[in-house]
């Protein structure tokens, strides 16, 4: 009688190339799940560390990587190259002629890398469309008006830092957003021709951005775009009226820079929903 021999089967044992394809599916998730967002956040930020500290502070770092979490969980990898577009284009006009706006006494702290109240205070209406995607408010009719909001409120943010940055470092007039008069650079509610235009192109490119994405489609990116320059136009009347004036001190930058996007974002918003009320009407 022959004995049948056994062969021992090994048990699988996690490998490097397992962790490889487990990081590309994490990537490929979709819809997106909370696992594959928190995944794909950490080998970014793990990977991109030295482009993130030339921006943020550590506290920033850990304020950007919740909000990248929350973007990726909400809109996938192209909500997320959106932000990271953001990023970029922001910390790079910010650094622009950092010397000399230190000298002025108009640059921003730490060599412009930003804190986690810079990053909340940018992403708070961002991260209320996220959340507002993320459950479901208003079902399949609203999920794509959240993140048309999404994108207005970055585009919003870009174009008013943008501005803001290139204003103080190539602005040759800078004018008083009420009154028209020259004033220094700096100055809350201040605006440049030069900073105007470069802000509105940032705009411009941002919602290009989205729009190569997938995320919204041309006649929306132009929505993006006009709300953006109405809101920072409202930041710069803000600024003028309210900012540092007695009774207002709780109206910091970071206030203002909710009151801003918030502005961008609930306009686009506003403004499709009333179109397309008109188009199904």
């Amino acid at each position: 009688m022959v004995i049948p021999s056994v062969r021992a089967q090994a048990t699988p044992t996690p490998t490097g190339l397992g962790i490889v394809q487990t990081a590309v599916q994490s990537f490929q998730a979709s819809p997106p799940t909370w696992q594959s967002a928190l995944l794909s956040n950490i080998i970014i930020f793990v990977l991109g560390s030295p482009i993130l500290l030339s921006g943020l502070s550590h506290p920033g770092i850990g304020a950007a990587f919740l909000l990248g979490t929350l973007t990726w969980r909400a809109f996938g990898p192209s909500g997320f190259l959106l932000v990271a577009t953001y990023f970029v284009i922001g910390t790079a006009a910010t650094k622009v002629k950092m010397a000399q706006k230190e000298a002025q006494g108009v640059a921003e702290k730490r060599k412009g890398r930003r804190g986690p109240g810079s990053v909340i205070g940018s992403s708070a209406a961002g991260c209320v469309c996220a959340f507002l995607s993320i459950f479901g408010v208003g079902g399949k009719a609203f999920s794509h008006l959240w993140e048309l909001g999404f994108v207005a409120s970055f585009c919003t943010k870009l174009s008013d830092t943008v501005s803001s940055e290139i204003g103080k470092a190539y602005g040759k007039v800078t004018y008083l957003i009420t009154t028209f008069k020259i004033v220094p650079r700096g100055t809350e509610g201040a605006v440049s021709i030069e900073g105007t235009i470069a802000g509105l192109l940032a705009s411009i490119v941002l919602s290009f951005v989205g729009s190569l994405m997938g995320e919204i489609n041309i006649p929306e990116a132009v929505i993006c775009v006009i709300a953006s320059q109405i809101a920072n136009l409202g930041e710069s009347l803000i600024g003028a009226v309210l900012q540092e004036k007695e009774g207002f001190q709780w109206l910091t930058n970071d206030v203002v820079n909710v009151l801003n996007i918030s502005m961008g974002s609930i306009l686009a918003v506003l403004v499709q929903y009333i179109v397309l009320q008109n188009w199904y009407s």
